[in-house]
């Protein structure tokens, strides 16, 4: 069962929120604060975080967990809604745009990546993952949370004021359900994307900090492949634009989801 919060209007446009890993429903909060008078908001905890519950790790793998996503929608009667997905979320995001565009007019990833291309490097990274799923059952959580986000992806997040607060709410998740989100919905596990890029049917807009060359690369190759994607670059952000820079990113939001584009 996938635990879920609305704020806001039913009668006005939905927006659904697919937070990354370690989060929750709640990561948004912010975001969702600024942009509720004018929008529906739909943020859900993915398998592994929170308090969604499922029944097989099965459920954990992104096209079981795409297919339930949208039975959700269906459950709750939101024939359309557009998507925010950031880092894991952004990839679960991009694969739904690719396989339901029905559901999803306009898409929104944020510091994002539709996996690995290679089985060398899949291969590789799903080694990674486990490892750190390993780390995750068998150490001390909030020792792993704070190795964690020594990743120079992070440097500037755990430079925000609000830091510890967002810490505080994932000490809130399960580390052994976490491990499973690794082991099933990490980068190496999930399916490459890429060639499915050119074949993209929504118009698309890729987030992501300047200080986030890593993702910064990926993404203008990713907006090179088709017409309908285009890129805003954040200044002075690294890879949680949403978090380290909340107004700047729902104002993007907002342009892009009430352009005529």
């Amino acid at each position: 069962m996938i635990n879920y919060v609305l704020i806001g209007d039913r009668n006005k446009p939905v927006i659904l929120f697919l937070h990354g890993f370690m989060g929750s429903c709640e990561d948004f909060g912010e975001v969702i604060n600024l942009l509720n008078k004018d929008f529906c908001c739909l943020s859900i905890d993915l398998p592994g975080h929170g308090k969604t519950e499922v029944k097989s790790d099965l459920d954990y793998y992104m096209p079981k967990l795409a297919v339930a996503i949208i039975q959700l929608l269906e459950q709750l009667s939101i024939p359309q809604c557009f998507l925010v997905g950031y880092s894991m979320g952004g990839r679960l995001a991009l694969y739904l745009a690719i396989y339901f565009p029905q559901y999803f007019p306009k898409v929104i990833l944020e510091s994002a990546s539709p996996g690995l291309k290679t089985k060398a490097e899949r291969k590789k990274r799903i080694k990674q993952d486990l490892k750190l799923a390993n780390k995750l059952e068998t150490e001390n959580f909030a020792f792993f949370l704070q190795q964690w986000y020594q990743n120079p992806l992070f440097t500037f997040f755990i430079k925000h004021p609000n830091y510890p607060q967002a810490i505080a709410r994932r000490l809130n998740n399960n580390p052994h359900k976490l491990a499973k989100s690794l082991r099933y919905m990490g980068l190496g596990a999930q399916p490459c994307l890429w060639e499915q890029l050119e074949f993209i049917r929504v118009p698309i807009l890729l987030i992501v900090g300047e200080l986030d060359p890593k993702f910064v690369a990926i993404n203008q190759k990713i907006n090179s492949l088709s017409p309908l994607l285009e890129i805003e670059i954040v200044k002075l952000t690294g890879h949680n634009v949403h978090f380290e820079q909340p107004i700047k990113f729902s104002q993007l939001l907002i342009d892009f989801l009430t352009s005529n584009r």
